[in-house]
């Protein structure tokens, strides 16, 4: 597939400018007198009212028409990923760099366009699906062999940080970054670079990235990004069938700019508004590169004003496929802002860039050095075979008589006809080896086919397949023959790993075997009720304090709906409250505040005690899910200490013969417990553990949403952890928690040491 794209005549007519979309967010009070789409989708005009106070000679201007390569109004994120993103994604599989930027003011959306959310897997946005076009490309291709590789930058107050670090090992975390200019580019200096081979493995360094990055809240947006990210995929295509192609290297940034805010409506304070301050500051200068750009009078471009315009220098202007995502808000109380970003994509329109393939070759004089580097080496062999008379020796490869001549030669010296084979050159030596590995390859299937022309096979270890055979007759419950087969008997007491042919019939004494051991549901029961009794006692304690927290935790859960839902209603009876005391009129006292009536106090108060009701339940729903956790980590270490006790009892039990049980009693010199266990048994769960692992296996979307919801498992279990143990820390610390498991257990379930 790459191979096919590859060799197309080169892109003749590439438009060489940045392309711009805007993407308006989905609002209930969208602005339909103020904001108007063009027919075909590709143009936006503003239209203001002009302001009565200014007076009557008023030369402000109120109306504006941005013309741009797209408008995305209600579209889906597949829609939009299908439009901004795809066809760059595929150029840079054939060589060609990519950028992808989202710009625009706080709570715009910008965040949703380039990563979507994890919780479901159609709401995922750009980087996440070109990940899956690139992995899915990848698979496809037979020509190329590809090597995919992630990094994540994040600019934080004009500080370098790589969201990445905590998936390294080897201190890089340490080293200080900086932007550093070569001739091949701008990089990052300290920076890690994650080399992923699957989409899952690139996905779970997205979702792990996305949890290190800085948030705040405002007044405009709950979940604010206070930071420039920049995730980067790099890409390497080695060619193996041209000659003249060597590697083909490729990179795509993807980048989310914080949103500029306008402190007036954001009312940041402290923090918040020290980051506002370097947000707004480093897109002030992103707009001041992007003026100079636009500008074919410039000679100098300032892009070491800030750290976000040194990174991007590559990235705008520069030799790479360019797409600008302006993200803007619908309602008319933003249009200030809606015009600022709009001018902004205007500008970067008008950026001229010039996409070129990242290709090396291989040319011709790399060919001819080789090729006498060849003929060197050939004189130098002969002139070391005419020092040691070897005169007729050939470098050439094989002719079908030398190969047959050896394959006949190593059948004489397997049969014994020869002692030694005829040697002059390292391509007989490894003919040599290749017809003994074709004599060997043919031993085994035809004993194979032997075996399995007289015997059924089965596996040991396979039960059911025993079971079977077991019911059938054929075998009795020691796994010997019972049956006679070509007219002999075998005997009951046949081992089914060895048949004796000849010799003396011993008596029936000596044949008889030791009782048959139990099957292993059996035998696991006996096993709890004597040597297991107590760690099963233990296990089925800690089971019923894990399904005791979860009924709690689903009460304490309906609680808290049932409160939010009666909170929900106070609050519509308030409100109704509130339009009939306007309508009839408000009473105010000498103070000149408003007199409510008994009811509407009532009301208040009764509001105030279910946010305080809601307030604790929450908490101990928290506190819950911790301890469940911890529950389930204990449940899971009893099972798997039941199981490999069982197996060692078992084996000890049941499956050693008698010398080397006298060999394990004390004194002997085989120490219990090293008994080797082939198959773990495990234990059967109640119907609740069986829907929850049923949910972990048939996934809610399509087969392809696999990487990502696997990913996204790998994330919440790493950072779930986290928290737990943060939470059992603070849980320790409680009164009343020390129970019958033994003194200073700080939780009501018990250890298993």
């Amino acid at each position: 597939m790459l191979t096919s794209v590859l060799n197309k005549v080169r892109m003749d007519a590439v438009e060489k400018r940045v392309h711009t979309f805007v993407r308006v967010k989905p609002t209930a009070n969208f602005a339909q007198d103020v904001i108007k789409f063009g027919p075909d989708n590709k143009s936006i005009d503003i239209y203001i009212k002009k302001d009565a106070k200014k007076g009557v000679v008023n030369n402000r201007q109120t109306d504006w028409c941005f013309r741009l390569d797209g408008v995305l109004h209600n579209t889906s994120q597949e829609l939009a990923y299908e439009t901004v993103a795809k066809k760059l994604v595929s150029e840079a599989l054939i060589g060609y760099n990519g950028t992808i930027m989202c710009y625009g003011q706080t709570g715009a959306g910008k965040t949703y366009t380039m990563t979507g959310t994890t919780a479901e897997y159609k709401h995922r946005g750009i980087i996440p699906r070109a990940i899956q076009q690139i992995f899915k490309a990848t698979a496809h291709s037979v020509d190329p062999f590809v090597t995919v590789r992630i990094s994540y930058l994040e600019i934080y107050n004009e500080t370098l940080f790589d969201l990445l670090s905590t998936m390294t090992s080897n201190g890089t975390s340490d080293v200080q970054m900086a932007v550093v200019d070569c001739p091949q580019g701008v990089y990052v200096k300290g920076l890690s670079i994650h080399s992923v081979s699957h989409e899952e493995d690139a996905l779970n360094l997205l979702f792990e990235g996305e949890t290190n990055r800085v948030i705040a809240e405002h007044t405009l947006n709950k979940n604010s990004s206070r930071s420039h990210c920049i995730f980067t995929i790099y890409i390497e295509s080695r060619f193996r069938v041209f000659s003249d192609v060597r590697c083909i290297n490729s990179k795509i940034n993807l980048i989310d700019l914080a949103g500029s805010e306008r402190l007036s409506k954001t009312g940041s304070e402290g923090q918040v508004l020290k980051e506002a301050t370097y947000i707004n500051k480093s897109l002030s200068f992103l707009e001041q590169i992007i003026i100079a750009l636009s500008d074919p009078k410039r000679d100098h471009i300032p892009f070491r004003q800030s750290k976000l315009t040194h990174v991007l220098k590559d990235s705008l202007g520069g030799n790479c496929n360019t797409v600008l995502v302006a993200n803007i808000c619908g309602e008319a109380v933003h249009v200030e802002e809606t015009l600022s970003s709009l001018r902004f994509a205007t500008r970067m329109k008008w950026i001229t860039t010039e996409p070129v393939i990242n290709e090396m070759y291989d040319r011709e004089g790399t060919v001819k050095a080789l090729e006498k580097e060849i003929i060197l080496l050939k004189q130098e062999l002969a002139m070391h075979d005419s020092l040691v008379n070897r005169s007729l020796v050939t470098y050439d490869p094989l002719t079908d008589i030398q190969i047959a001549e050896i394959k006949s030669q190593v059948h004489k010296y397997l049969n014994g006809a020869i002692d030694e084979i005829d040697i002059v050159n390292i391509r007989q030596v490894q003919e040599v080896f290749k017809q003994f590995k074709l004599i060997v390859s043919q031993q085994e299937h035809e004993v194979e086919a032997r075996l399995r022309s007289k015997y059924a096979l089965i596996d040991k270890n396979d039960f059911a397949a025993i079971a079977a055979v077991q019911k059938a007759g054929v075998v009795d419950m020691d796994g010997h023959l019972v049956r006679e087969e070509d007219g002999r008997d075998f005997g009951t007491r046949t081992a089914p790993f060895s048949s004796r042919r000849g010799g003396k019939k011993k008596s029936r004494k000596s044949n008889e075997q030791p009782n048959s051991p139990p099957s292993k549901p059996v035998a696991f029961e006996q096993f709890k009720e004597e040597c297991g009794s107590e760690i099963n006692r233990i296990f089925k304690e800690n089971k019923s304090i894990l399904l005791a927290r979860k009924k709690r935790s689903s009460t304490v859960a309906q609680r808290i709906n049932f409160i939010k839902r009666e909170m929900e209603g106070i609050k519509k009876a308030l409100e109704a409250q509130k339009q009939e005391r306007w309508q009839q009129g408000e009473y105010v006292d000498e103070k000149g505040q408003i007199i409510i009536d008994e009811k509407e106090f009532s009301l208040i108060m009764k509001l105030k005690d279910l946010k305080e009701e809601y307030r604790s339940g929450y908490a101990e729903l928290q506190d819950l899910k911790a301890e469940i956790q911890y529950c389930q980590h204990l449940v899971d270490q009893c099972r798997n200490k039941l199981i490999s006790e069982f197996e060692i009892w078992y084996s000890e039990s049941f499956l050693i013969p008698k010398d080397v049980q006298e060999a394990l009693k004390p004194g002997g010199n085989i120490r219990p417990g090293m008994i080797p266990i082939n198959r773990v048994m495990c234990l059967e769960e109640d119907e609740q553990e069986r829907f929850e692992r049923m949910q972990e296996r048939t996934l809610p979307a399509c087969p392809a949403s696999v990487s990502f919801y696997k990913a996204k498992m790998k994330t919440d279990q790493k950072h779930t952890y986290t928290r737990t143990m943060s939470s059992l820390e603070r849980m320790r610390k409680k009164p009343g928690l020390i129970t019958a498991a033994g003194k200073n257990k700080p939780l009501s379930f018990l250890h298993i040491m």
